[in-house]
């Protein structure tokens, strides 16, 4: 099984690369010649090891201090699914950047694999503020956060109690909270989110006498005549050529699907409160036109304190901003991050 994910991963990489516009521009495989990169390692506060892509541009003077931003991928994914290709085209622009991989998910640590924890997510984004602020080559009062998908609702989460991120962005944002407690639109009801809970529990009783793990939402694994625009939209990107990859050892089966019992963690998560304390850092949000995740990003910025800005992208929608490079507003991002990392 090892040999065959590892070559499902060459695989997948290897035609993304290849194929640079498979889909609109799609380009989630891309590689910059103009910054170097490594792969780095820390321990958050729980003392679990952190893995991230670390880019730095070609032309910079590593004996000066630069600015930073720190790339959280879509919720269920991998730093190699849309956070590398933003990291990239943000350290092309002379920033250093930093795509890492959330606990229990990539090659960053957490057992069981695929683990619901947003107080654990919004813990990585603080510790890749502590590695980068120890890097000499990095001013470590000129950090900002890209959070994309529900990355955004963890960096936002971060942001309210780590005043060392001074600039946040969001891009295809989902409130995991409103998402799972109330489904898009609200169309979820009290009784429905009661029979996910109970469902969860008594998957535990299952799990703790030795039955299976069993896993839940995420990417369907395969299209039907009765699959949804929205199962269609990511099944695009994540059962595909275009974003599809799987960690060396872990199983393509199980990607962006989360545990059942961890995920109505989410239950719990309330991102968007308080969102104006992080006033009077700047906000920026951005979302595609016709995504159904537009209703978070709205939310957000309704919510939040000033200075903020909602960017709306015309004729767009959720997963193109993953890595459709003719949609996405990288001048946009620059100039958010060149002003507000001064």
């Amino acid at each position: 099984m090892k040999h065959l994910i590892t070559a499902m991963t060459l695989m997948a990489g290897s035609i993304g690369a290849e194929a640079a516009d498979m889909s609109h521009g799609a380009n989630n495989f891309y590689r910059s010649e103009q910054v170097s990169f490594e792969r780095v390692t820390f321990k958050n506060q729980f003392q679990m090891t952190t893995v991230g892509n670390l880019f730095l541009p070609k032309k910079q003077d590593v004996n000066a201090k630069h600015p930073a931003i720190i790339v959280g991928h879509p919720m269920g994914a991998v730093k190699e699914q849309s956070s590398n290709l933003y990291a990239q085209k943000l350290a092309e622009q002379g920033f250093v950047t930093l795509a890492i991989d959330l606990s229990f998910w990539g090659e960053s640590d957490g057992r069981p694999r695929n683990l619901v924890s947003p107080d654990i997510y919004a813990e990585d984004f603080s510790a890749a503020v502590d590695y980068l602020g120890s890097q000499g080559f990095v001013d470590r009062n000129r950090i900002g956060v890209l959070g994309i998908c529900g990355s955004g609702s963890f960096a936002i989460s971060a942001a309210k109690i780590d005043p060392r991120l001074k600039a946040i962005a969001t891009v295809s944002m989902y409130d995991m909270g409103g998402a799972n407690r109330n489904g898009l639109k609200h169309a979820v009801t009290v009784e429905q989110r009661k029979q996910a809970i109970a469902e969860a529990a008594a998957q535990r009783d299952v799990e703790f006498a030795g039955g299976e793990t069993k896993y839940t939402s995420g990417t369907v694994d395969q299209l039907t005549e009765s699959s949804n625009a929205i199962e269609r939209e990511f099944y695009d990107f994540y059962r595909t050529p275009r974003g599809q990859f799987t960690p060396e050892g872990q199983s393509p089966l199980l990607t962006t699907h989360p545990t059942l019992t961890s995920n109505v963690r989410f239950m719990n998560f309330y991102p968007f409160n308080d969102i104006e304390t992080i006033s009077p850092r700047p906000m920026l949000f951005i979302a595609g036109e016709g995504a159904h995740s537009r209703e978070f990003s709205d939310e957000a910025y309704r919510l939040a304190g000033q200075p903020k800005e909602l960017v709306i992208v015309p004729d767009a929608g959720h997963v193109d901003l993953y890595d459709r490079v003719d949609l996405i507003p990288f001048g946009k991002l620059t100039s958010f991050f060149q002003a507000n990392l001064k």
